[in-house]
């Protein structure tokens, strides 16, 4: 089974293939992309807390 991670930089991938015909804007794009699903598969997979970075932003003062 594939894991969450390489899954969402699939998605990411594909999801930016929509906008990748814009030269370096596309380019841009398509790393925007493949970076959040890379982010979004890694929370998933457990490999990263997401939840705990959210709330622990707020509490900074």
């Amino acid at each position: 089974m594939k894991s969450l991670t390489v899954t969402g930089l699939i998605l990411g991938f594909a999801f930016a293939f929509a906008v990748i015909f814009g030269g370096l804007v596309g380019f841009l794009w398509a790393l925007l992309f493949v970076t959040v699903g890379g982010v979004i598969g890694a929370h998933f997979d457990g490999k990263i807390d997401l939840r705990a970075i959210i709330n622990g932003s707020g509490n900074r003062g």
